[in-house]
């Protein structure tokens, strides 16, 4: 028995009187079941019973038939006996004050195990599953087998003209990169069919290295989304379709992991571009401002090599480009490489700012599809100027025709 508090104890002494409360109450009988006289583990549907006779009541209660008791409605439910009479059982259950409307429904069951199961997937570390590691790994090799960051394999090219309309590769603003809106030329002299020297006009002095640059690049994005097994199982159709539709962006990809924020140089092996380059190869500022702010905003991101390739997959994989015919299945394959991207950036990364990580990927792509159709109108409008510069494979790329082979 606890000694009885008074206003006169002292902190300590207070604190010695609630340890004994503590190993009087340690030491306490096991308490026992209100049915049966079990050793009771808790309070089941309002009442203190064992695990024994909280099953019995859940069964009973869930029975279409009605119990009878074989003698008296009388019988003396003990540990030893509590099966010998369910009836009685049953009634001693109810006397003692477990309710009915306790008993959850087998529907209410399965709810409650689904809730239970949300939980522990939202309390569980999330885990790239191995289908998800497989789908990196593939993506990985393709892109390491297919993008060389030093363009050492960029060769036989046309050289870059830099001679007319030089700008600084120091310069830091994209205002200053488009400072001229006027385009210089050269002149070449080539033989006409009668042998004689006829003057040929080079109003864009960079794009036959642009064109070069870009073929190469292409090229390599073909044997990309050829290097993955769910692009080979599509139809030629829906292949040419989606390389038609996500050439460009890939590229800007690709481009993005050799862009220096801080120079706004693109640093290919021992070439580097400067947004002038594309200037001097025809290309507007309607197209080429929204461009350099991309990849500024892009290159901020500070992505890793899987998340990058993750991005160029998603491009690739997009069910709505014109001329697709398996929607339902390319739509599949990108959610699963949006969803692989996701428990990336929740896995690997770290910090407050991961969470806004997918989203502004996600923003990134999505104005990288405002930029394709400018980049084929003004592709089709240098053709028109300067059209023995432009590759049969850049014309294919941005032509509206789907139906065309690559």
């Amino acid at each position: 028995m606890s000694k009885k508090p008074t206003g006169a104890e002292t902190i300590s002494e207070a604190l010695m009187r609630q340890n004994e409360e503590e190993t009087v109450s340690e030491d306490e009988e096991p308490r026992a079941c209100g049915v049966c006289g079990d050793q009771a583990k808790g309070y089941h549907f309002n009442a203190l019973t064992c695990e024994g006779c909280k099953g019995f009541f859940r069964r009973a209660i869930k029975r279409s038939t009605q119990l009878r008791c074989p003698f008296l409605n009388k019988c003396s439910i003990t540990k030893n006996n509590r099966r010998s009479c369910q009836a009685c059982r049953l009634r001693k259950c109810q006397a003692i004050g477990m309710r009915k409307e306790m008993v959850m429904s087998e529907k209410e069951v399965l709810e409650r195990r689904i809730r239970i199961k949300k939980k522990k997937m939202l309390d569980a570390p999330i885990q790239l599953s191995s289908q998800q590691k497989e789908t990196i790994q593939e993506l990985l090799c393709g892109h390491r087998r297919t993008f060389d960051s030093a363009f050492s394999s960029f060769s036989g090219f046309r050289p870059m003209d830099r001679i007319i309309l030089s700008v600084s590769p120091r310069t830091s603003s994209c205002a200053n990169f488009l400072s001229s809106s006027s385009f210089c030329g050269s002149f070449e002299k080539q033989k006409n069919r009668e042998g004689e020297e006829v003057t040929k006009s080079i109003i864009f002095t960079a794009l036959p290295h642009v064109t070069d640059l870009t073929t190469y690049m292409i090229q390599d994005i073909i044997s990309f989304s050829k290097s993955l097994q769910d692009f080979r199982s599509l139809t030629m159709g829906d292949q040419i379709a989606l390389l038609k539709g996500a050439t460009f962006e890939i590229m800007q990809i690709r481009f993005n992991m050799v862009f220096n924020a801080k120079t706004n140089i693109w640093e290919c092996g021992h070439i580097t571009y400067c947004i002038d380059d594309a200037v001097r190869a025809g290309f507007q500022p309607l197209l080429l401002e929204p461009l350099f702010k991309f990849h500024h905003t892009l290159r901020t991101l500070g992505l890793q090599e899987e998340e990058y390739v993750l991005m160029q997959a998603m491009s690739l994989f997009s069910p709505d480009r014109p001329g697709v015919q398996q929607h339902s299945v390319i739509d599949e394959l990108q959610e699963n490489l949006a969803l692989t991207l996701k428990t990336w950036i929740d896995c690997k990364r770290t910090g407050p700012e991961k969470h806004l990580l997918y989203p502004k990927v996600v923003a990134c792509l999505t104005e990288m599809r405002t930029m394709t159709e400018e980049y084929s109108k003004q592709v089709l409008q240098i053709q028109d100027i300067q059209p023995d510069d432009i590759s049969p494979l850049i014309l294919e790329v941005v032509s509206r025709n789907p139906c065309d082979d690559f």
